[in-house]
């Protein structure tokens, strides 16, 4: 049972060492060695270059912009807070305006304020525009009308401005003439600085919407310059390289190889016309000898 056992913890300890390398393995293939498949040309390397290029340089500028969201970004967070702590005084100071407006004039007074509303033509307007941050478009509302309560959604105006003077429809003129009248214009300053911050707080949060999206997508497109398309051109700048300096040695190999068959074929070639010299000389010193016995004989 032991020795069962022994050999199962080996047999489990070598399967686990097994997928590890070649996981490692995948991995340090997958990312180390990711290129784009091309021939390894000298045209092609020059493209290869001016497209690392001008990825390096986008990654730059993408970087850029993304820091200048991320800034603007925070911005709008501190602004939010803010904000919405002054919109959470400005309910309860509302509210409690309206119930002294009920108080001083009666519950009557909520009809006639219904009336006059509803038979009336709207004194604000929410004008929509752009603000530009780094290339993105953010939306801005600004609140126009109310007697000079202009505000603008995305100024980021902080001061606080408190019960106003509000002009009213001409239906609510001489409402509470008789009584609480002062309640009243003062219950409507409340409600419209209070449609001013819900104007702005409408805008700060559609530009936080617009700027969370874009700055995912640019940092998306940040990654992914990054750790995919820069090292993988990289990676066929290397490896094109690689192949032209393998090609450039066999071409000189080629070439040394070429020489020496030359060279050798231009000796044997020396060889032979000393031995046709030599094989002729010693015909014609034959030829000579020859005719000297002739001579002498």
């Amino acid at each position: 049972i032991v020795v069962i056992v022994v050999v199962i913890v080996v047999i489990v300890v070598i399967v686990v060492v097994v997928v590890v390398t070649v996981v490692t393995a995948h991995m340090s293939s997958s990312s180390g060695q990711a290129r784009l498949s091309v021939a390894p040309t000298v045209t092609v390397l020059a493209v290869i270059k001016t497209r690392l290029i001008g990825a390096s340089k986008g990654h730059a500028l993408l970087k850029k912009k993304a820091d200048a969201l991320t800034l603007r970004f925070r911005l709008l967070v501190k602004r939010l807070e803010a904000l919405s702590e002054r919109i959470s005084a400005s309910s309860g100071e509302a509210s409690f305006s309206m119930l002294q407006v009920r108080f001083a004039c009666g519950e009557q007074i909520k009809h006639t304020i219904l009336d006059g509303a509803s038979s009336s033509k709207a004194l604000v307007k929410v004008e929509p525009s752009t603000d530009n941050v780094a290339g993105v478009q953010l939306p801005v509302f600004t609140l126009v009308g109310g007697g000079g309560n202009a505000a603008g959604g995305g100024a980021g105006d902080d001061s606080q401005q408190q019960n106003r003077p509000v002009a009213l429809p001409e239906q609510l003129e001489l409402a509470g003439l008789a009584k609480g009248g002062q309640q009243l214009h003062g219950a409507a300053g409340w409600y419209a600085e209070l449609t001013r911050l819900y104007v702005e707080m409408a805008s700060l949060q559609t530009s936080f919407a617009a700027l969370d999206e874009a700055i995912r997508t640019t940092n998306r497109r940040v990654n992914a310059l990054e750790n995919v398309v820069k090292p993988r051109l990289a990676n066929t700048v290397a490896y094109i390289k690689s192949e032209l300096d393998e090609l450039e040695r066999e071409e000189f190999f080629r070439l040394k190889k070429v020489q020496a068959k030359k060279k050798k074929d231009m000796e044997k070639a020396q060889l032979a016309e000393q031995a046709t010299a030599a094989s002729s000389l010693l015909e014609a010193g034959g030829a000579v000898g020859d005719a000297d016995d002739d001579l002498l004989f």
